[in-house]
């Protein structure tokens, strides 16, 4: 698979994956990866079923009425669901490690704001905002201004959907040729380690006392 074509084939699998979701739009169906395990294709279908299903928890979570238990199972889902998607992401960026592991940066080279797999995980949330807009902008239950402001927005994603995807397929030439230097950080969540998040550790410590 040659860059330019990267951004490409990224938007037709996250597209396949909306749609599959779709097809009975239920948060607990596990996806059927149509792809070969480990491959390219694999793991953007896997990471855009994460981002489709948890743009459904965030969806239902905001419902006023929610029952408060249901809603707290819910946000531990979501934090899961987070926890998930931060790992698929840094599993993405040691593809492409690996991918131009063999590429000597230049003297000159410089380090992108973010590795391949952060600007493609933007890329799949924006093909569910374009999806959603899109049904938004056809709803036959609202008024024509509603219609008309949904199409207006819907222009702008698809014209930020052409620029990240040239920004994407350009950092992956860049990288490449060695113009650029992947370099990689741990996000380091502190929230879900109970070593680290003071409400845990403390209340850790005063069972021990």
């Amino acid at each position: 698979m040659t860059n330019t074509k990267i951004s490409k084939k990224a938007i037709e699998i996250f597209e396949k994956s909306v749609n599959d979701y779709h097809v009975y739009d239920d948060i607990s169906r596990k996806p059927n990866n149509p792809f070969e395990n480990k491959s390219f294709e694999h793991l953007m279908y896997e990471k855009n079923w994460i981002d489709t299903v948890q743009w459904h928890y965030e969806d239902i979570i905001r419902d006023p009425n929610i029952d408060p238990n249901e809603g707290m199972k819910l946000k531990r889902m979501i934090d899961s669901s987070n926890q998930n998607r931060t790992e698929m992401v840094e599993y993405i960026d040691s593809y492409f490690l690996n991918l131009y592991s063999k590429v000597t940066p230049l003297k000159n080279a410089t380090i992108n704001t973010e590795s391949p797999a952060w600007a493609i995980d933007r890329l799949s949330i924006l093909i569910l905002k374009i999806f959603h807009m899109q049904e938004e902008s056809k709803r036959q239950d609202v008024t024509e201004e509603h219609r008309n402001n949904c199409q207006a927005k819907l222009n702008v994603l698809l014209e930020q959907q052409e620029d990240l995807s040239e920004s994407i397929d350009q950092l992956l030439i860049d990288l490449s040729t060695g113009n650029k230097k992947m370099r990689v950080y741990k996000q380091m969540k502190m929230y879900n380690d109970e070593s680290l998040n003071p409400v845990l550790y403390k209340k850790d410590d005063s069972k021990k006392g």
